[in-house]
Order: C-alpha cells, then sequence, then structure tokens
C-alpha cells in the first residue's frame, strides 16, 4: 500500500518564511495595543432610553378633574402611536405626567416627534384654559448627575451660598463637567417694604420708587481715554452692594420736593423665596448637582 504525502500550503509557507510570519505578528501586536489605548472607556456610559414625557399643567383642578379632562385624552391619541411599549400616566393637583416608553431600537428624536405629533391631535379634546400647552421631553441619562456634593454647617445661609458659588466654577472648569446645578441654596435679594401712609403723605407712587430704583442700579460705560501710550477703559460703576445704598436713593415728589426712599420704606437685605430643598441627615444643605459632558472619559 503507497502512503500519500498530504501538504497544507500555508503551514507551509510560514515554515518557509518565518521572517515575514514575525514582522506580521509585531505589526498587528503593536495596531492591537494603540487600538486599546484608543478605545473609548467611560466610567457612566451615555445609555439611550426611548422614553418620552408629556406633562401638563392646569392650575386649581383636581386629581380627579385632570384624569377626566387631560391625562385620558392624551393617553387616547398616544395608544394609537406606532412602537409604543408601555404608558404609565399620574394625575395630581394642578398637572399630569404621562411616561411613554417605547421600544427598543426607535431613535429618540423620531419618538419624540410622534408623541409631539399625538398631542397635538390631543388639544382639540383639552381644556381651553390651560395656561400652557403639554410639554414634550425625552429622557436623557445623561443629564442626570454623576456626583452630588453637600455643603453642611454652622454657617450664615448667604456664606453657605458662596461657597457653593466657589465649588461651581473650580468644579465647572473641568473639561470632562457640563454644569453644576445648585439646589437648595437662597438667592440674595434685598428687600424694600413700603409704608403706604407714608408714600401716599409723599405724593409718590410705586412706580416712582420701581424707576428710581431701575435708573441707579446700573453700570454705564464712558468709553476710552489716552492714558500716555495706553488707553485705558472708563465706567461709571452705579450698581448696589448693599441696602443702604438702596435706602438713600432720593425721589422727586409731584412738587419737586426730595424723598429719601428709607424714610418712606424700610430697606434691609434678604432672600428671594426658597424654589428647591436639599437636606443631609434631616439637616438643611446646599447640594450641588454635578452633571457629566456626554462622551468623555472620567476614568483617566
Amino acid at each position: 500500500m503507497q502512503d500519500i504525502e498530504k501538504e497544507f500550503g500555508p503551514t507551509s509557507w510560514s515554515i518557509n518564511n518565518k521572517t515575514s510570519i514575525y514582522i506580521i505578528t509585531l505589526l498587528l501586536t503593536v495596531a492591537g495595543i494603540f487600538a486599546y489605548i484608543k478605545l473609548g472607556k467611560e466610567k457612566f456610559p451615555d445609555i439611550v432610553i426611548p422614553r418620552i414625557i408629556v406633562a401638563t399643567v392646569y392650575p386649581g383642578t383636581s386629581p380627579t378633574d385632570i384624569e377626566n379632562l387631560v391625562t385620558r385624552q392624551i393617553e387616547k391619541e398616544i395608544k394609537g402611536v406606532n412602537g409604543v411599549k408601555k404608558i404609565n400616566s399620574t394625575s395630581n393637583q394642578d398637572y399630569c405626567i404621562v411616561d411613554v416608553e417605547f421600544n427598543s431600537g426607535i431613535d429618540v428624536q423620531v419618538a419624540k416627534q410622534l408623541i409631539k405629533d399625538a398631542v397635538d391631535k390631543a388639544r382639540t379634546e383639552l381644556p381651553n384654559d390651560l395656561p400652557s400647552d403639554p410639554t414634550v421631553k425625552e429622557v436623557n441619562i445623561s443629564e442626570q448627575p454623576i456626583m452630588y456634593v453637600n455643603l453642611s454647617g454652622n454657617l450664615p445661609a448667604s456664606q453657605l451660598k458662596k461657597l457653593a458659588d466657589d465649588f461651581q466654577d473650580k468644579i465647572e472648569a473641568f473639561p470632562e463637567i457640563t454644569r453644576v446645578d445648585i439646589v437648595g441654596a437662597l438667592e440674595q435679594q434685598v428687600n424694600v417694604d413700603v409704608d403706604l401712609n407714608k408714600l401716599q403723605a409723599s405724593q409718590l407712587s410705586f412706580s416712582d420708587i420701581e424707576r428710581a430704583i431701575s435708573s441707579e442700579n446700573i453700570t454705564v460705560s464712558g468709553g476710552t481715554i489716552d492714558v500716555g501710550d495706553q488707553k485705558r477703559a472708563v465706567r461709571v460703576a452705579g450698581q448696589y452692594v448693599n441696602a443702604a445704598d438702596i435706602a438713600n436713593i432720593q425721589l422727586k415728589n409731584l412738587r419737586g420736593a426730595p424723598v429719601r426712599l428709607g424714610d418712606i420704606a424700610t430697606v434691609q437685605d434678604g432672600f428671594k423665596d426658597r424654589e428647591s430643598y436639599a437636606s443631609l441627615d434631616g439637616n438643611p444643605t446646599v447640594t450641588l448637582n454635578v452633571v457629566k459632558r456626554q462622551g468623555e472619559n472620567l476614568l483617566d
């Protein structure tokens, strides 16, 4: 019986051309290392979720009326949209929210436009006295904070706000961060509480006070002047820095007599009405919500 020799071509070529194989292996290794270095890495990768939120505000309306007049009308139109997986709705006092989840694979912007079209169709069935049209927004995971920084201590509210502003500027300086939102801080303002009796006796009105404050609280540019070989900018700083400056504003009544604002009103530093709240272990605090820039790597 005669022996038959079989030979596999690529293997024989590799054995006869060792140098070429070494070079190819080296090139593949270098290319793999380079690809690994350039490979995108994220601690918080962007996740696309095809979810759309429809929010409608209807002040002075009970949850039951919101359900019957608004929520059901919007749901009825959304149910006819192709690709909708699930609809969740919540009807509360003065507002309702409809949460629409689409099947995976659909483009978020396409889904948003489909819901906008459905809401437009439902407008004819909605109450005519809605203060504003329903708002349609997509759920963007990249807009969610990746870190919460809490500031708390035995400090005045104004000082905590100043510390929060300083931290906000420093954190936003990092290229990987898109913004930092401050929650729970009190915004400073100057309160002008006018005595109505003194106001009438001075022959002035609220409009006079408003015009006087707005016209004085400005900074005016004065152009430039030549100082030797240099040009210097000139400006007239008139913005108020404390309540005492506002109290010293002089107004003129109908007879042309000057009236000091502090003589007819109580002017003092205060805070705006609180619009957000934050707490840590049950104690009031100021929180900084750090939002990452989309596509940036935080692992390096």
